[in-house]
């Protein structure tokens, strides 16, 4: 299973993850990076040819699969960015509070399990500064009752070869309990077969107004 892990799993998604629906998500979502930024999951590096090296001084690049980081390296040497990553999974954030302006998950949040999810959020929140942003790319449970119900059919399989992913998260939802104000949402289905792959949200969000007045008055 580690070999499977660590070799197999991370070439499978570095194949099949980034479909050109989802690369001009990408370029659209990372575009609003700015500051320090942490990319929590940050997988093979996918993101990197996004972020303006202008606009990031610097970028943490949180990802526990070692498989993942080989892959994220070579891409690294394609950037200007300053890049420093963090052999941590998404819930063990290693930086001190408010150490960054941007979050960015793209499909991690439906990857983390069910037990460290609060945990992660919790995280985000803590290392976010009062006027920070986080930013995501996530699949996630689709509007379409029809839809909804393949998702659940399909999600075991998924959860499975995919290494925890979720289809049935309802990710506006999530975002909003897990302490943060949507600012704009989108979402659609970045194939038209099957729908119960490929639909995402996509979208910004600020921390909740009481906790952004909080921290704004500790500063």
């Amino acid at each position: 299973m580690d070999f499977y892990r660590d070799h197999v799993y991370p070439h499978l998604v570095n194949l099949l993850g980034d479909p050109h629906p989802i690369r001009e998500i990408r370029q659209r979502v990372i575009s609003l990076a700015q500051g320090k930024v942490l990319e929590i999951g940050a997988g093979s590096g996918l993101n990197f040819a996004y972020y303006d090296p202008t606009q990031v001084p610097k970028l943490y690049a949180l990802e526990p699969n070692s498989g993942m980081i080989r892959l994220a390296e070579k891409r690294r040497q394609r950037t200007k960015l300053e890049i420093e990553f963090l052999g941590l999974p998404g819930e063990q954030i290693p930086l001190e509070d408010r150490a960054v302006d941007t979050v960015v998950s793209t499909f991690t949040l439906c990857t983390i399990s069910s037990h460290s999810l609060p945990e992660a959020l919790r995280g985000i929140r803590r290392v976010l500064k009062p006027s920070g942003k986080f930013i995501f790319i996530e699949l996630g449970l689709s509007p379409d009752a029809r839809v909804q119900a393949w998702q659940k059919r399909w999600e075991p399989i998924h959860h499975r070869v995919f290494q925890g992913l979720h289809l049935t998260r309802d990710i506006p939802s999530l975002v909003t309990q897990g302490g943060f104000q949507v600012e704009e949402i989108k979402s659609a289905y970045f194939a038209e077969f099957p729908k119960s792959w490929t639909h995402y949200w996509w979208g910004a969000a600020g921390l909740q107004s009481r906790e952004r007045r909080s921290r704004a008055c500790s500063n």
